[in-house]
C-alpha cells in the first residue's frame, strides 16, 4: 500500500491521526504531572518525550496548539516551572490512557483516573506513585513550531527516581523497568531487549 500526500490529506481526521502518529514507530509512553499555583493538579499522557542532551540533562516534549479547553499541562509549567515525567507500567495502562480526555481544569486526572499523587521534598509538582520510574523536571525553554502551532517544551532533569535493579552495567535496562511504549492514539506495547552492543568507535566497526 502506498499513500501519497494527497491520499493522506483525504483521510478522515481520526484515521489520519492514527496512521501518522504511528509511522515513527513505538514511542515512550509517559504521564506528565503538573500543578498550578492554586494547588490544582493535572496529569496527562504524552508520547512525545525526547532526549535532547546529557550535559545538561535535557528532555523535551511536544504540546499541542494551546486553546482554552486544553493546555493545562503547559499553563501549569508556565506558572511554576516544575513538572514530572512518569513511565507507564502495564498495571495502570488503562488508567493512564484515559487521562487523555479533555477534562475541565478544575478536575484532577489523578483523582478521576484513580492514580495517586506523590511528592518529594522541595519539589512542587506531583509524581505518579504507581510509577517506579519518575523524573522531576524544571522548565528551561519553549520553542514555537510555526508549521502546526505546537510547542517544544524543554526542561532539565532535577530528580531521577528508578529501581536499583534497572541499572545494569552502568546502563538502564528498560525491560527491567517494565515500562511500556505507545503507537498511534491508543495502542500500547511491552518492551523487550533484543541485543546490546558496545559504544561505537570507527576502528572497531566490524565487516558486514
Amino acid at each position: 500500500m502506498i499513500y501519497t500526500k494527497e491520499h493522506i490529506e483525504q483521510l478522515n481526521r481520526i484515521t489520519r491521526l492514527k496512521i501518522i502518529n504511528s509511522v515513527s514507530g513505538i514511542k515512550p509512553a509517559n504521564l506528565i504531572g503538573s500543578i498550578n499555583n492554586n494547588g490544582q493538579t493535572n496529569l496527562a499522557i504524552f508520547s512525545s518525550v525526547i532526549h535532547l542532551g546529557s550535559d545538561p540533562a535535557l528532555l523535551g516534549f511536544i504540546c499541542r496548539p494551546q486553546i482554552s479547553e486544553v493546555g493545562h499541562t503547559y499553563n501549569n509549567i508556565q506558572e511554576n516551572s516544575q513538572y514530572t515525567i512518569n513511565h507507564i507500567h502495564p498495571e495502570f495502562v488503562k488508567n493512564a490512557h484515559y487521562t487523555s480526555a479533555k477534562f475541565d481544569g478544575d478536575i484532577s486526572e489523578f483523582e478521576r483516573c484513580n492514580l495517586s499523587e506523590e511528592y518529594v521534598k522541595d519539589f512542587k509538582a506531583p509524581f505518579v506513585k504507581e510509577s517506579s520510574f519518575k523524573i522531576g523536571m524544571r522548565f528551561k525553554e519553549a520553542l514555537d513550531i510555526k508549521l502546526n502551532g505546537t510547542i517544544l517544551v524543554i526542561g532539565e532533569i532535577e530528580h531521577l527516581i528508578l529501581p536499583d535493579t534497572a541499572i545494569v552495567d552502568e546502563d538502564i535496562d528498560l525491560e527491567a523497568t517494565n515500562s511500556i511504549g505507545i503507537s498511534g492514539l491508543n495502542s500500547y506495547y511491552s518492551l523487550n531487549k533484543i541485543e546490546k552492543h558496545p559504544y561505537v568507535r570507527v576502528n572497531e566497526v566490524p565487516e558486514f
